[in-house]
């Protein structure tokens, strides 16, 4: 059996574990605090559950897929696995200690991977000794529902390491898709400035975040607005994101809206505060 292990047990984490294990993988879920661990496993469960609800799951197999999840406390769980997917937060420094210690811990054939959405492959790969085996996997939220796999290649990724990072995507059922390592890569890059305008726009009274949603949604087929969007990721994410562009590429398009900054000072982060442009 195929060994992964999963660094984070949060929104990211607990669903790539889920995808991983439902698709036969023996998962290692690592996580540096228990409680946190027993809410992924529990969110993990109740996904399953909802599953078995809609028909596409059987009881009997919701079983197998928890009994493959191996929760952990330390990165030494990971010392067997062939891949690692690390999904902890959007920190620089914590995303480069982790793959410090991966680096230590894991065989050296071993293929590490980041969930990150923003920070540059590169200089986590730098991290290590092995950074022909380092490459971005950014899977897109919800984990057990959406299609999408960002493959990143670092400015070192090999192109067997990229190959078989695209080939475990496919064998996920998902569908990768290879990008190269510049801030936002392509999935942020298009979509934050397109987030960041609407916020402008509520700033500037041009409309309301539901009349701008509306608009988004009807006129522009998507399927949710980019303020309630903004909500579901994370007003603190979607400006860290924006922050790492900015700077990363230098240009006053990315500037982050000032409105955005003001809201994550004053904690409305979205759905996880319970209020951001919306009310939860």
């Amino acid at each position: 059996m195929n060994k992964v292990a999963v660094i984070g047990a949060g929104t990211m984490g607990n669903g790539i574990a889920h995808v991983f294990a439902q698709h036969d993988w023996d998962v290692s879920l690592i996580e540096v605090s228990r409680p946190a661990l027993d809410k992924g496993l529990a969110t993990i469960r109740a996904n399953l559950e909802r599953q078995v609800k809609k028909g596409t799951l059987s009881a009997e197999q919701t079983a197998q897929v928890l009994a493959r999840i191996h929760a952990a406390e330390s990165l030494d769980a990971a010392a067997e696995a062939e891949l690692v997917v690390e999904a902890a937060s959007e920190r620089p420094e914590l995303k480069f200690e982790i793959f410090r210690g991966l680096d230590q811990r894991c065989h050296p054939d071993a293929i590490l991977a980041s969930n990150t959405s923003s920070i540059s492959i590169t200089a986590i790969a730098a991290q290590t000794q092995r950074p022909a085996q380092v490459i971005g996997m950014h899977f897109m939220n919800p984990v057990p529902v959406m299609q999408l796999v960002e493959v990143i290649r670092g400015h070192a990724t090999s192109d067997a390491t990229t190959a078989r990072t695209l080939e475990v995507a496919r064998a996920l059922g998902k569908t990768p898709v290879e990008v190269h390592d510049y801030p936002g890569f392509v999935a942020n890059r298009v979509l934050l400035p397109m987030i960041n305008e609407a916020i402008f726009a509520v700033m500037e009274g041009v409309a309301t975040p539901e009349a701008i949603d509306t608009v988004m949604k009807l006129g522009m087929a998507h399927p949710m607005g980019p303020l309630a969007l903004a909500d579901f990721i994370g007003l603190d994410v979607c400006l860290a994101i924006l922050e790492v562009m900015h700077e990363g590429l230098g240009d006053p398009k990315y500037r982050p809206c000032p409105l955005l900054k003001r809201m994550v000072a004053a904690g409305a982060l979205g759905r996880k505060s319970g209020k951001g442009f919306y009310t939860y």
